[in-house]
């Protein structure tokens, strides 16, 4: 189906990350230019090495926390010269920005992409506690055309919409909330060993089962955690990773189809996006789900997680409660360590670039006080519902 499977071309080379914060001091321009400059420094480059620029969802709503930076301003930030650069939102979700810019160097359109993530929703709440419902959100935001048939039945939040599908799981396959509790036990186990988490404290079965109802069944330790943040990776030409800083990861294979209706209504309330993402991933590569070694996968409420798992084979379809339970599976040093910076659940909403550089760091073996055994081989999947994509990422 695919002749040329163009991401094998491609390698990260570099990672950076500004502080996490809830909210941060810093204004997005600076929390993204110290990320991007710590990527470049990272893999061992100058920022005039840099030719190509990208990012999910760009610059919307001239500057909403939820995308308050895009690559024109970036590039003018650090002043790059670049032959390619863009961002938007439609595409398959936060790894967007990774998928285009592969492309992009596969194409030979460019050498080196700088591809960033930046957010600055804790800062937005601060001012406006409503600034993450979707009856807020504004044309070019989360697809407003979609969302459009959702707000006038009270749907005013992304986890009224999850919750459904959290439910029908619940219905068809018996899942527990004790098992749905060990995503966030988990995520809040591993944040603990992350410096740069948001929640370090730890956290029982009783404080999850006594938090917040928000949408049944999803409690309050099933939603992310809004942040300001911002996450860079470089991605480098294979023949031109040879001379940076970092062994080149490799970007295996990728996935981002959407091979059924948008509406949540005309599919199983069981499935997402994510099985076609996946589908499509594991056709181009000659791993499979047996290989993975570590997984970081969405956990803007951690139903996601569950369904990601069921999605990209990494235990059978509707046994994921089963899979999950009791945490030693996905602990750390279980035989699938998941989300091991925290995930967004108690790290911080990074919003899909955060995964691909934990995954990085777990690769190359950089995860201090939270590295995972014989790390090569590495998942990351982001988005949920009518939108997704997935990298199977590689150590060379």
């Amino acid at each position: 189906m695919f002749d040329h499977r163009y991401e094998k071309d491609v390698a990260i080379t570099g990672i950076g990350q500004s502080e996490v914060g809830r909210p941060s001091s810093k204004s997005a321009m600076r929390l993204t230019v110290d990320a991007c400059l710590e990527a470049i420094s990272d893999a061992g480059l100058e920022r005039s090495d840099i030719d190509g620029v990208a990012c999910w969802p760009g610059d919307n709503n001239n500057g909403d926390p939820f995308s308050p930076v895009g690559p024109g301003a970036l590039k003018n930030a650090l002043g790059l010269n670049v032959n390619w650069f863009g961002g938007g939102y439609e595409g398959p979700g936060p790894l967007a920005g990774v998928i285009n810019g592969a492309m992009a160097i596969a194409a030979g359109m460019c050498k080196h992409v700088l591809v960033f993530r930046t957010i600055t929703e804790a800062s937005a709440r601060v001012h406006n506690k409503q600034a993450g419902a979707l009856s807020n959100k504004t044309q070019g935001r989360d697809s407003s055309f979609s969302w459009q048939w959702f707000t006038p039945f009270n749907v005013m939040s992304g986890i009224n919409l999850m919750a459904l599908y959290a439910q029908r799981h619940f219905h068809e396959y018996g899942t527990q909330p004790e098992q749905l509790a060990q995503i966030a036990l988990t995520c809040r186990q591993n944040a603990q060993r992350n410096p740069k988490a948001i929640y370090r404290s730890p956290m029982t079965m009783d404080d999850y089962m006594q938090s917040r109802m928000i949408s049944t069944p999803l409690r309050m330790f099933d939603c992310d955690v809004h942040c300001d943040a911002s996450t860079a990776i470089v991605l480098s030409r294979r023949d031109a990773a040879r001379d940076t800083r970092q062994p080149p990861i490799r970007i295996e294979a990728m996935g981002a189809a959407l091979n059924q209706p948008w509406s949540w209504d005309q599919i199983s309330l069981t499935e997402m996006a994510a099985f076609d993402v996946a589908k499509m991933m594991w056709s181009r590569t000659d791993y499979g789900p047996k290989d993975v070694d570590s997984a970081q996968l969405y956990d803007g409420f951690s139903i996601l997680t569950m369904i990601w798992l069921e999605a990209l084979g990494l235990c059978p379809v509707g046994h994921s409660g089963e899979f999950v339970a009791g945490g030693k599976r996905i602990a750390l040093d279980g035989e699938l360590p998941i989300n091991t910076n925290g995930g967004q659940l108690s790290g911080g909403r990074t919003h899909g670039l955060g995964y691909v550089h934990e995954a990085c760091l777990q690769l190359w073996g950089r995860a201090d006080g939270r590295q995972a055994a014989n790390q090569h081989v590495a998942a990351v999947a982001a988005g949920g519902g009518p939108l997704g994509g997935s990298l199977l990422l590689v150590r060379d």
